[in-house]
């Protein structure tokens, strides 16, 4: 028996499907199509820190969050409380409905320095961190964290209950540990321990490995989950969202998108991405999307090719209208 999903105040439905907050990737152009495609909570890509507090350019550009993505959740990270407490208080500022910190990120230039993942290692720390966030800001303080640093390290019951006891909303649980970075599978079986604890009474929120609606039921009829977070499975594939919920509706897959509509959503995509980061920086981290948006048409790759090293709009658009030509079906009477 499903139940409304709540993140302080903020309703999420019964199961919602969140989007992950991912380096390059979750930035305004990507949340939009993701949103218009089913996505119930979004995050921001992570911002750092110490960026936010000596204003740098970059993290503060990725504050910006538009009225048609709410609610949606700013990331922060970093390894020092004052200024991640400083960060929390300007994030705040720019209007989300939640802040998120994140204690997951497994790569080496994070966390390495004590950040992201690295927290994981002094569970002291980052429980001081955490209250000091909730007690900076008025919105809900929710995180997202890994199983541990490593296999010996395993202490997520342990995080959840501390972090819970501090004052956080909701917790979502990549279901690695940090060596793993990417690879290997996630371990469900950890997340569904904190989920199914006596004292735990958050949200908590499944990561990891999820690509399929099938999948998706799965996990979430085994787990028990209140809901689940995709990341990489929605990279150039934001119609994940609505298929998934098609799925758990009917037990029916919903069609795959049509040509038009993967040409739309990369049109649509382009445009939005030009007008936010310029042309150069636009075209450039478009890039990784479109094998993804075009996967499946036979014989694509001479046309990924040549998208991948466009450097102006005008001639995107150009391979795009050819390969509406070389892949639309003639139209039978």
């Amino acid at each position: 028996m499903s139940k409304m999903v709540k993140i302080g105040d903020v309703e999420l439905g019964e199961f919602p499907l969140l989007l992950a907050p991912m380096e390059d990737v979750s930035d305004p152009p990507f949340r939009a199509v993701c949103k218009e495609n089913g996505a119930d909570l979004m995050y921001t890509e992570f911002i750092s820190s110490e960026g936010l507090i000596r204003h740098a350019e970059k993290s503060v550009q990725k504050l910006d969050i538009y009225d048609y993505e709410r609610p949606i959740g700013i990331q922060i990270f970093g390894d020092k409380i004052d200024s991640m407490r400083k960060a929390a208080a300007i994030a705040e500022a720019a209007g989300p409905e939640i802040i998120d910190i994140n204690y997951g990120c497994p790569v080496k230039k994070v966390a390495c320095k004590g950040a992201g993942a690295g927290i994981l290692l002094d569970l002291p720390k980052m429980q001081k961190m955490t209250a000091e966030i909730v007690r900076q800001v008025k919105l809900p303080v929710t995180v997202k964290t890994r199983l541990g640093w490593d296999d010996n390290t395993i202490q997520i019951v342990e995080v959840a209950k501390r972090l819970q006891d501090v004052g956080i909303k909701a917790l979502t649980i990549h279901g690695r540990t940090r060596k793993q970075m990417y690879k290997g599978e996630a371990d469900w079986t950890k997340i569904a321990e904190v989920k199914n604890h006596q004292d735990i009474h958050i949200p908590i929120f499944g990561n990891g490995d999820i690509d399929s609606p099938e999948k998706a039921l799965e996990y979430r009829n085994r787990y028990g989950v209140d809901g689940i977070m995709i990341g990489r499975a929605a990279i150039g594939y934001p119609w994940i969202f609505n298929e998934i919920k098609h799925y758990f509706e009917t037990g029916r897959k919903l069609a795959l998108p049509s040509l038009e509509d993967r040409i739309n959503i990369a049109r649509q995509h382009l445009d939005f991405s030009v007008r936010w980061k310029g042309e150069r920086q636009g075209i450039f981290e478009m890039r990784r999307h479109y094998t993804n948006y075009f996967r499946g048409l036979h014989g694509f790759k001479p046309f990924r090719t040549r998208l991948v090293e466009s450097n102006t709009q005008a001639d995107i658009l150009a391979i795009l209208e050819e390969v509406d030509k070389k892949y639309s079906e003639p139209v039978m009477a």
